[in-house]
């Protein structure tokens, strides 16, 4: 809404290409329609709040698969079916605040800045304070954990984490993760790590949380969609994986303030989760609109391929940073991105992290993405 207002007094200088979204545009897989169609009939029941069984087992599968885990899930009591991730994330911050022990000062929620905003929306849902921890390049683009004292990790409630992160694309190390449970253990706290571009990268599968949070999984929840990996964000289909203990309070608020996941979506869900060539198909398609950006913006603006994630995050400071750099795209190219600082905010340096940068959603098709690289390049410099 920031950007409409912003960007609604000027004509744009050309055909519009839109990369201020990070909404997929690459084809709905083959094998979606026909699994509708053979499970139409149960749109006209009630599912179980936690998911089908067959959903659930597939989700422990494809975890397995997917990860080095400790130990296979409990599809019973670990997995649970979400309507979409930020449903999930949402409502995971109101069950965080009811399943930890009493915290010592005002409850609070930290969250990388910047962030996703459903994060922030969160926080004040829970009516806890939202402490915003700067991903700079400083930090390697995460949150320095180092930061926090003793006295902040005693009043949190919990820590979200994306890795690969919006907008960055940066991927947290394993050191990384094995140090943030152990401060989630030690003080008491849940960690929300938010995956939903895990399988979109570069070179490296991202670790997951959950890698280094065995054997029970304590004090940690994973958030997985099918919106990025599968390009089904129209679908509102994820799950939660984690702590059992979180999970069954989460299940309780969860049964009386949210719809339950259709019965025929959870079963593209299971055809989803079944099958890789899709999603490798789809890797490869990123893959090639990073080697134009790789090609047309070079070094400029601080660019580097990311290793996660389908955002390029250019540091336009030299051109007056993310709002003038944003209007004058779509005043002289037509190209249409988000000034940083609108997923950011102020924080305790007394800056806001992202009010240099504009972030890029890499959506469009390789020739439309092409010339909107040539155009960014020609008005920026």
């Amino acid at each position: 809404m920031r950007l409409a207002d912003l960007l609604a007094p000027v004509n744009p200088g050309k055909p519009v290409i839109n990369l201020s979204v990070g909404e997929p545009t690459h084809a709905v897989p083959d094998f979606v329609g026909p699994v509708l169609a053979a499970n139409l009939t149960d749109f006209n029941k009630y599912p179980a709040n936690k998911g089908t069984e067959a959903f659930r087992k597939t989700v422990q599968a494809w975890l397995s698969r997917r990860y080095a885990l400790p130990r296979p899930l409990d599809f019973e009591t670990e997995i649970m079916v979400l309507s979409g991730t930020r449903e999930g994330l949402f409502l995971a911050a109101l069950a965080a605040k009811r399943f930890v022990s009493a915290r010592a000062g005002k409850p609070a929620i930290i969250l990388p800045n910047p962030f996703y905003a459903v994060y922030s929306a969160a926080a004040a849902g829970a009516e806890c304070e939202p402490v915003y921890l700067p991903a700079t390049r400083d930090t390697g683009f995460l949150p320095d954990i180092d930061k926090l004292d003793d006295a902040m990790l005693a009043r949190t409630v919990a820590f979200y984490l994306a890795s690969p992160a919006n907008p960055q694309g940066s991927v947290a190390s394993a050191d990384y993760l094995k140090r943030l449970v152990a401060l989630a253990r030690k003080h008491g706290f849940m960690v929300f790590a938010d995956e939903c571009y895990s399988e979109i990268y570069s070179t490296t599968p991202p670790s997951g949380m959950l890698e280094h949070a065995g054997p029970d999984y304590s004090n940690i929840a994973i958030f997985h969609s099918l919106s990025k990996r599968s390009n089904l964000a129209g679908l509102r289909i994820g799950f939660i994986a984690g702590d059992a203990k979180f999970i069954a309070r989460y299940l309780d608020l969860r049964s009386v303030s949210s719809p339950q996941a259709p019965m025929p979506l959870q079963a593209v869900a299971v055809a989803a989760y079944s099958d890789e060539k899709h999603v490798e198909e789809n890797r490869r398609l990123y893959s090639q609109k990073f080697d134009l950006a790789d090609q047309i913006i070079g070094d400029r603006y601080g660019y580097k391929r990311p290793a996660g994630g389908f955002f390029l995050w250019l540091d336009v400071s030299a051109q007056g940073g993310g709002e003038k750099a944003a209007e004058k795209l779509w005043r002289e190219a037509g190209v249409r991105v988000l000034p940083g600082g609108y997923i950011a905010r102020e924080d305790s340096s007394g800056g806001n992290p992202g009010e240099n940068y504009i972030r890029v959603a890499m959506v469009q098709n390789n020739e439309d993405t092409a010339e909107a690289l040539h155009r960014l390049v020609a008005v920026l410099g």
